[in-house]
């Protein structure tokens, strides 16, 4: 179908839903069905209707440039006018091309995130507790809400490993970018020559599963408790309120301890292994997004990574799409973390653009 056509269908569709809405004897459940569904296409039809006037109006000007009775000063100004909405146009297409582009379902759910240590010792738990701060201050300034789920200290300020549960609108459809391998390359405060030291550390965002996404039977999972220890098998609970779960049909194991209450450590774990479940099923019907949580997890070696945090410089440079950014401070305080997350969304919008056009030219 032509881009005409399917823009007039999408019209078609929304005149159609003003009238399913108006009917009386609408039920609850088909008016919140199709209110939801019409309020997704306001922004779209609204920026079709700004394209189709445009199209409108540089025809009416292309009409007054040879009308052979219209008066040169008209003429000029129509030419002008024709010019300045010829150069706009192709923008007016691309932005309503990404808006018809197909959406990710799980963009508008909350993100279950994992930072973990990676190769580089104990530097390497003091970054994944700078990204797991700087995450964590960038949801605040978006106006999510940061649950801290599970934190592994390594006793002197940094982290094995740590989860949180981010809730708002469209976290996933930001975050999931950050998911990889994060490398630094800084002086460690233990360093005392002054020397460089590269370290690394991982991140996964998944998107949180509900219980109709992800069915676990009590079957496919083994509970296992013991007691919850801190730094250095230091004991921080008398009795076995720590929970790992295992689920036997994907080998994936999940431990939690943070609460003193085994029931809600057991809540906490299901969340995260439904999550991890859900995103496994993503990835195995998608084989294109290619993000099965080991690809999102990777090695955790200093040489694989999508972005290198470079202190001495002061710089940040994401891999995949080649940009460099001179303001590592407010990158880590989340204050430029959406620079980068917008490039890579531009980025992923053209790619899909330029496969939606390769499709279109076959």
């Amino acid at each position: 179908m032509s881009l005409e056509g399917s823009l007039n269908k999408i019209l078609a569709r929304e005149e159609e839903l003003s009238r399913l809405l108006s009917e009386s004897g609408l039920d609850q459940q088909s008016f919140a069905q199709y209110s939801k569904e019409y309020s997704d296409l306001q922004p779209i039809t609204a920026h079709i209707r700004e394209l189709q006037a445009a199209q409108s109006e540089m025809g009416d000007l292309a009409s007054l440039m040879v009308d052979p009775d219209a008066e040169p000063d008209m003429k000029d100004l129509a030419q002008d006018e024709f010019h300045a909405l010829k150069q706009r146009l192709p923008d007016l297409e691309r932005q309503l091309q990404i808006m018809l582009l197909p959406t990710d379902e799980a963009d508008e759910r909350n993100a279950i995130l994992e930072v973990r240590a990676g190769v580089g010792g104990e530097e390497a738990a003091l970054f994944a507790a700078d990204l797991f701060a700087m995450y964590q201050r960038y949801a605040a300034l978006k106006g999510w809400r940061f649950e801290i789920m599970s934190v592994n200290e390594t006793g002197v300020g940094g982290y094995k490993e740590a989860t949180a549960n981010i809730m708002g609108t469209g976290v996933f459809a930001r975050l999931k970018y950050e998911s990889g391998p994060h490398r630094v390359q800084r002086v460690p405060a233990t360093e005392a020559q002054g020397r460089i030291h590269t370290s690394a550390a991982t991140v996964a965002v998944l998107p949180e599963a509900e219980d109709v996404d992800v069915r676990i039977e009590e079957k496919d999972i083994r509970i296992d408790t013991y007691r919850s220890s801190g730094p250095g098998g230091q004991s921080v609970n008398k009795t076995d309120s720590a929970v790992r779960i295992t689920h036997l049909p994907t080998g994936i194991v999940v431990a939690q301890q943070d609460e003193k209450s085994q029931h809600k450590n057991r809540a906490k774990a299901m969340k995260i292994l439904r999550a991890r479940i859900y995103e496994q099923e993503r990835a195995a019907a998608d084989a294109e997004r290619a993000a099965t949580r080991r690809s999102q997890i990777g090695s955790g070696d200093r040489s694989e990574r999508i972005r290198t945090y470079n202190f001495p410089q002061g710089r940040v440079t994401d891999h995949r799409i080649n940009l460099t950014l001179y303001k590592l401070d407010k990158v880590m305080l989340g204050e430029a973390l959406d620079e980068l997350i917008d490039a890579l969304i531009s980025e992923d919008e053209a790619a899909r653009l330029a496969s939606l056009s390769d499709e279109n030219d076959d």
